[in-house]
């Protein structure tokens, strides 16, 4: 049926077809593991995108916990001001009400009058 001649032909022919299958496999790449790779390069990159968000999240709510602390403790100090300037307020209406009285003269300030004091 064959000679040797012919069955040493079909083994250098299927040698050289892998051989050549072997060259395009490498020169253009695998194409499971091409897929394998782009699959993991999704998932890294899906990752460091959902880490980057978290972290984008962890600052913005530190800078908004910073800026409410911020406000409180500036709140606090304008109310204390405001607390103060009305004390000293009360005292110096309490003072001239006093020096009044020791002068023998009447005061005519009005609760409007006083009210109309306390808020200018």
């Amino acid at each position: 049926m064959f000679s040797i001649l012919d069955t040493l032909k079909m083994g250098a022919g299927i040698a050289a077809g892998l051989l050549l299958y072997d060259f395009y496999a490498v020169s253009i790449g695998y194409p499971s593991a091409a897929r394998e790779a782009r699959a993991g390069y999704v998932l890294l990159a899906e990752k460091t995108t959902a880490e980057a968000r978290a972290a984008e999240m962890e600052r913005q709510r530190n800078a908004a916990a910073k800026a409410s602390e911020e406000h409180r403790k500036r709140l606090k100090a304008a109310e204390t001001a405001e607390q103060a300037a009305q004390d000293t307020l009360e005292t110096e209406i309490q003072s001239y009400e006093l020096q009044l009285s020791e002068k023998n003269r009447a005061c005519a300030v009005t609760a409007a009058d006083r009210q109309w004091l306390l808020r200018h």
